[in-house]
């Protein structure tokens, strides 16, 4: 019998499998206590190790697309430019903070040091401008303005300059057509501040910290459409920061072209000529106040009249929008914003508030016409309009006797609508109004003509204006009452008296508010919008648009097109016979009213001009200028403060305009070769595939264009110095009464 177990196997085999599962044990219990110690024991150490392998960006900025004028003339566009950075995150890991660097960096670019350390520093409540707005993390531009001698010395010396790049780069450049700035409308640029990147991240457009966005004007409004679309190459790297592989990749999209209703030419003559009456105005006397008018500021707007959109627009004083590329200095931002800057920042065109004056007569017209008063009805235009014991003038005293609606509106007649104005505020029930709502012709006419609230035009900021109707008295009131009760005195200065009544019955409408607001003066603020919406509307038929400046958004490849439409904002609260008033007695202004003796010679058998001008008084400073006009094509309207009279100061400025966009030279005579806009653009630039236009020279505008020998004289004098004759046949115009509103 053998001594072989059942199992078959040899003590000699039994002795092998034990040792084998003990080694298989040893090296299990081996394996699970190094996957002990490296995930327990030492797991934090190698967990912030596989932290250093991640993914780094790389990010190609978007080509911002262009702001283009109506026949493809860049506004605003790109330049590649060396740019000089400086790394905050580099420099503050220095002992001194980078001020060594900084102060090497500022003798090679030929600034002083502190100007360099000022860019670099970042904003906060406290620090003023110069300062970096943006992320902290970002490299930021120390100067977009450096030589490739500087830009070498950089990169061969970079030892010497660490945290500091010098590297080709396309920014921004306004590069003004004509010399026309165009600066209030077009905007600026300014880094992304990390606030505007928290708030993008889950939106369709999120911003990155290489970007620039737009802080002002078109820049601003269509922002998401000219940015585009950053490229961003994700690489893969060790804690060493080798790359180990590329992630993705996504190419850049540059941004699109914003095609603008904008003319460059006629752009160039509406600053240029708002410029020019602006200094020929300081010229001139103020007798009221025995100085010179101070004229330090104005706006000016071109519209087409059907559709609303703006072909020009201008406001003074003006800047170079370049001073913001790369960065605004400290002298530049001081002069922009200063106490004694007059604010050139802002558009006055949307955001300069004044009286109307008697621009504003229309509205009141058709209130007028509403309440039931006849269009041709004898209205007495007397020297003055006596209240109590107030005396509310007539212009300079004159006198007409009993007139028309219409008339009134040629002459400009204050007394005729102050009387009213008086009838319907005592018909509501005099300054203790009737129960249940008063009628308020005259202030419900202004909402209805689009007073009181923003236009809708597609620019930022844009102001309301003011109709100081009973809810805004009332407001008002209840805001000013302890102010006025304290500051208010009887027998004191006129400030002092005004708010003495006003703490006692400041929340009514008194007689004298009425009367006043009649002819735009008083409380009634507008803006040169909303007067180019109104009397666009009555050119038009009676339509109000709301007016715009972007015409079509379209692909930098030319591919992709969207026409931005005008927008309706509603119809004026007049029938077909009340415009048809309105265009008789506003064609009058032009050949025989208040406007007449700037627009002698004017062919207005060919191409029909209307207008109405507008001196408004303000209290503590010398009277605003306003001047409403358009013709079948075009309304333009334009505005000096502390200026002297509507017709005096802005008229022959307007006509110019006019006879640039016509070819009108000064004998009358039209030319259609020397026409800028004979009438509105109506096709878009057709932009290549490769993203060039074939858009059109612009050359500075020549104000002495069309001018011939024997021009008339502007004070109505021929050459030689003789009077011209009454209604000759060379001007067709009545002389008898060049009255100046």
């Amino acid at each position: 019998m053998s001594n072989i177990p059942e199992t078959g196997r040899t003590p000699r085999v039994q002795i092998r499998l034990v040792i084998i599962q003990v080694l298989v044990f040893s090296l299990l219990l081996t394996l699970g206590g190094r996957l002990w110690y490296l995930q327990i024991r030492n797991g934090q150490e190698y967990e912030d190790e596989a932290k250093n392998n991640h993914v780094q960006q790389v990010v190609q900025p978007a080509v911002r697309g262009s702001i283009l004028d109506a026949r493809g003339v860049p506004l605003a566009d790109n330049e590649t430019r060396l740019v000089v950075s400086a790394s905050r995150t580099d420099l503050s890991k220095m002992p001194d903070r980078g001020k060594a660097v900084l102060t090497r960096l500022a003798g090679v670019l030929g600034m002083k040091p502190q100007d360099v350390m000022d860019k670099v520093r970042l904003c906060d409540a406290k620090t003023p401008k110069p300062c970096w707005n943006g992320s902290p993390y970002q490299p930021i531009p120390v100067t977009d303005k450096a030589t490739t001698q500087q830009a070498l010395q950089i990169r061969e010396r970079s030892e010497d300059f660490p945290g500091v790049t010098a590297d080709p780069t396309a920014v921004r450049r306004y590069p003004a057509p004509g010399k026309s700035n165009t600066a209030q409308v077009l905007g600026y640029l300014s880094p992304v501040t990390d606030d505007e990147i928290t708030k993008a991240k889950d939106t369709d457009s999120p911003y990155l910290r290489s970007d620039q966005v737009g802080r002002s004007g078109l820049e601003r409004t269509y922002d998401k459409q000219l940015r585009g679309k950053a490229g961003v190459t994700r690489y893969e790297v060790d804690n060493l920061g080798r790359v180990i592989g590329q992630a993705q990749s996504d190419k850049a999209q540059p941004g699109a072209n914003v095609v603008t209703s904008i003319d460059a030419r006629v752009q160039a003559v509406a600053e240029y000529e708002l410029d020019y009456a602006m200094k020929e105005a300081r010229q001139q006397f103020d007798k009221i106040t025995n100085e010179n008018y101070k004229a330090d500021s104005g706006a000016v707007v071109v519209m087409e009249a059907k559709t609303g959109r703006i072909v020009a627009m201008a406001s003074a004083p003006t800047y170079d929008p370049n001073v913001w590329v790369g960065g605004i200095s400290g002298k530049d931002y001081q002069a922009l914003t200063g106490k004694d800057s007059d604010y050139p920042l802002l558009n006055r065109a949307i955001q300069g508030q004044a009286a109307p004056g008697s621009t504003f007569k229309v509205v009141s017209t058709a209130a007028a016409v509403e309440a039931g008063y006849k269009w041709d009805g004898g209205y007495p235009c007397t020297s003055s309009y006596s209240v109590g014991g107030q005396v509310f003038k007539n212009f300079e005293g004159e006198s007409f006797g009993p007139i028309s609606l219409g008339r009134a509106l040629e002459v400009s007649c204050d007394t005729v609508f102050y009387g009213l104005a008086d009838n319907e505020w005592k018909k509501d029930g005099g300054i203790n109004p009737k129960k249940g709502q008063p009628k308020d012709y005259f202030y419900k006419a202004a909402h209805q003509f689009g007073l009181g609230k923003v236009t809708g035009v597609d620019l930022p900021n844009e102001v309301t204006g003011r109709v100081p109707d009973r809810q805004w008295k009332e407001d008002l009131f209840t805001s000013m009452k302890d102010s006025w009760c304290k500051t208010g005195k009887k027998d004191g200065t006129y400030v002092e008296k005004i708010a003495y009544e006003n703490c006692l019955e400041g929340n009514k409408m008194r007689e004298g508010d009425s009367i006043n607001y009649s002819i735009g003066q008083g409380d009634t603020l507008v803006t040169p919008i909303q007067e180019a919406m109104i009397y666009g509307a009555i050119a038009n038929g009676g339509t109000m648009h709301a007016p715009t400046i972007g015409k079509a958004i379209i692909s930098a490849d030319g591919k992709s097109v969207q026409e931005i439409k005008p927008k309706v904002n509603g119809r004026l609260p007049v029938t077909q016979a009340t415009l048809d008033g309105f265009n008789k007695a506003l064609a009058g202004v032009v050949t025989s009213g208040t406007a007449a003796w700037k627009f002698q010679g004017w062919p207005q058998d060919k191409i029909e001009l209307h207008a109405k001008t507008g001196t408004a008084e303000v209290y503590g400073k010398q009277t605003t200028s306003w001047l409403a006009t358009y013709s079948k094509d075009y309304t333009v309207v334009m505005t000096i403060a502390q200026a002297g009279t509507g017709s005096g100061a802005s008229g022959e400025a307007v006509r110019k305009i006019y006879e640039a966009m016509y070819g009108i030279d000064d004998a009358g005579h039209q030319d259609l070769k020397r026409a800028m806009l004979p009438e509105p653009e109506q096709s878009l630039p057709k932009i290549q595939p490769d993203g060039s236009i074939d858009a059109p020279s612009v050359a500075a505008y020549d104000p002495n264009a069309g001018k011939t020998k024997d021009k008339q004289q502007p004070d109505g004098q021929q050459p030689n110095g003789q009077p011209q004759p009454a209604n000759s046949p060379a001007t067709n115009v009545d002389n008898r009464n060049p009255r100046r509103d």
